[in-house]
């Protein structure tokens, strides 16, 4: 993950060497913001916010939340000069490819929402210049979205493993004993877990998917060019995300919750009606 980080920030002082514009791009302005004092003992955060880059990151005693997190970047890959041998969201592009390819004609008939992420086959909706497919984008904070695709308990053994994996790479993008942990949680989850895809399967095909659980909303888009003058999407140009779903992402307000279980207008804690009393 921080090598993952690094390379977006170096990717991004590439694009001031190829468009002279140091005011929109570069590897170093980047803001890092610490939410209260790094502790042992109580909660504390930080951020670091930029182009192609925002990761959120709550820690408290021995436990880490790396969410609402965000990678991109275009190029992604570079063949020559000074970063020659660079590439950023390889697994994350490979893995969701695999998945994708491993599903037979029935299956596909439900994870796949659309064919082609093409500009001519899309609605307006699906077509923002800086979303594009995504749902859970910037400004878009404890959105609740509705599960779309194929869930874990309709994949085979073999499909179920390759769905582990997708996870795993943007899991993966914490330090190993906290994604341990997390995958853990994740794997537990994995029949209520939501695989979508739009787009091609080819080797050259731009597309999107999503991975949708109980405990976490991942997505995966190919764009069109900004620095470059690809009108259409291409792997040239990517964006993921990982969030906290169903209205999560910041936390769970635990006393709104509880008054909204419990009735205190006669004194005492009753649960509301058609709520059960663990």
């Amino acid at each position: 993950g921080y090598r993952q980080a690094r390379d977006i920030m170096r990717l991004n002082g590439l694009l001031v060497e190829l468009t002279g514009r140091a005011d929109d791009f570069g590897e170093w302005p980047y803001f890092f913001s610490f939410f209260g004092l790094p502790s042992a003992d109580e909660p504390w955060a930080w951020q670091i916010d930029g182009h192609h880059l925002n990761l959120n990151c709550f820690v408290a005693g021995d436990r880490m939340v790396l969410t609402p997190s965000f990678m991109g970047s275009e190029p992604c890959r570079v063949a020559e000069g000074t970063l020659a041998g660079t590439q950023v969201m390889v697994d994350e592009e490979r893995v969701g490819l695999e998945l994708i390819r491993a599903l037979d004609d029935g299956q596909l008939t439900t994870a796949v929402l659309r064919q082609s992420i093409h500009p001519d086959d899309l609605p307006l909706d699906l077509q923002h210049p800086i979303d594009g497919r995504m749902v859970a984008g910037a400004f878009k904070d404890d959105a609740v979205i509705g599960y779309e695709g194929i869930r874990g308990d309709g994949l085979s053994e073999p499909q179920r493993a390759l769905l582990e994996r997708v996870v795993a790479a943007y899991v993966g993008w914490s330090r190993d004993d906290q994604a341990r942990i997390k995958m853990s949680e994740a794997s537990a989850l994995l029949d209520e877990t939501h695989f979508a895809w739009m787009g091609g399967r080819g080797d050259d095909d731009p597309f999107y998917y999503r991975v949708h659980s109980p405990l976490l909303l991942i997505e995966f888009d190919h764009h069109p060019g900004i620095v470059w003058d690809n009108t259409m999407p291409s792997r040239n140009h990517i964006h993921s995300v990982m969030r906290t779903p169903n209205g999560g992402d910041y936390g769970t307000d635990v006393l709104a919750e509880h008054y909204e279980r419990y009735d205190h207008s006669t004194g005492r804690h009753r649960p509301h009606a058609g709520h059960r009393h663990d």
